[in-house]
């Protein structure tokens, strides 16, 4: 499993990745940003990358627990990085 931290370079591009139509959902996302870009890894970004493979819709009903992750996302990445994303700050 790699586990390196993400070069600027690939956190830039992996934020320009993660902008959605939906503006709750980039709400949502930049917080997560603002709280883990410091020390995301490469596993972490590709799982992240999975999630923004869905559409919209389906992402913002993971992203707010009314769906859990389907067998073709139901790692142990995904579901690290989807928690990151469900929990408020403190």
């Amino acid at each position: 499993m790699v586990t390196d931290q993400l070069d600027e370079r690939a956190l830039d591009r992996l934020r320009w990745r993660c902008r959605r139509g939906m503006l709750e959902n980039d709400l949502l996302i930049e917080r997560f940003f603002e709280r883990h870009a410091a020390s995301l890894t490469t596993t972490q970004a590709a799982a992240l990358g999975r999630l923004m493979d869905l559409s919209d819709n389906d992402l913002l009903d993971l992203l707010l627990r009314r769906a859990e992750p389907g067998d073709d996302l139901n790692s142990p990445e995904v579901r690290e990085v989807l928690g990151l994303l469900r929990n408020p700050p403190r």
